[in-house]
């Protein structure tokens, strides 16, 4: 099972319907027009086809719940990190939950997916500059989890097909 978290308001449930929408017709199309979401209360538990013989489930954990997610910690085979590139006054409480979720005895084994997500936004964060307030290159040197960044866009589907490669190489399966 791959986990997604991330902060309230940072694109995971839009990322999720996306992917599902992905699954379902093998491709992102810029004229689709993006389901509507509501901040996720609980969680939301899909399936999403990443070739023709493998399916991930992608279990997704509301922003407020945090606190508790390292009880689903053990069930992770993968984790996506939702970081909103274009919210910096958010960068600094992303990290903290990223470096807490990694430090995780738990998740040290998991395959780590960060994903900068809303890029396309004019208040997006640049890269570079994202990379040195998240302490990138140190943290993906001295993680003891393999660690991926992306630069995304759940809106308009940037990134979105790297999302489900790295999904079809780094997870374990379905249900």
């Amino acid at each position: 099972m791959c986990l997604l978290i991330g902060m309230t308001g940072v694109g995971k449930t839009l990322l999720l319907k996306r992917l599902q929408n992905y699954s379902s017709k093998g491709s992102f199309t810029e004229s689709e027009e993006n389901p509507s979401t509501i901040p996720t209360v609980g969680t939301n538990l899909v399936n999403v086809s990443v070739s023709k013989r493998n399916e991930v489930t992608i279990r997704e954990l509301g922003g407020a719940m945090a606190p508790i997610w390292f009880n689903y910690f053990s069930d992770c085979s993968a984790l996506m990190f939702v970081i909103d590139a274009s919210n910096s006054t958010q960068v600094s409480a992303s990290c903290i939950q990223l470096l807490t979720t990694l430090q995780s005895e738990k998740m040290q084994k998991v395959n780590v997916l960060i994903l900068l997500n809303k890029v396309d936004l004019h208040l997006s964060v640049p890269l570079a500059e994202l990379r040195y307030l998240l302490r990138l290159d140190d943290l993906i040197n001295t993680a003891l989890q393999p660690i991926t960044v992306l630069e995304i866009s759940a809106k308009d589907g940037q990134g979105l097909s790297e999302v489900v490669k790295w999904l079809a190489a780094n997870s374990k399966g379905g249900l």
